[in-house]
């Protein structure tokens, strides 16, 4: 099981988002302790680290897996147009 931490970014992106979105995000977040790498995510190439990414809806949610210190920090969440800028 991982630890999940969130980045002050990622806190600020969950404030922003819609009511709705709010809870399928936190429902994703809360099951990458369990599984890391779920079905559907995908490795973020050029990044230099071992960062992922999920869809859920039109937002993603960007984390990086750490697998030594069993740790997943949450880097953003943001919507599909904003959040490869």
């Amino acid at each position: 099981m991982h630890e999940v931490v969130l980045s002050a970014p990622a806190e600020r992106d969950l404030k922003r988002l819609p009511v709705a979105f709010f809870h399928r995000v936190i429902a994703v977040i809360r099951a990458l302790a369990q599984n890391p790498r779920p079905p559907g995510c995908r490795r973020l190439h050029g990044s230099g680290h071992d960062d992922y990414r999920i869809r859920v809806g039109d937002y993603r949610v960007v984390y990086e897996v750490d697998d030594t210190a069993t740790l997943v920090r949450i880097m953003r969440v943001r919507h599909r147009r904003e959040i490869y800028r």
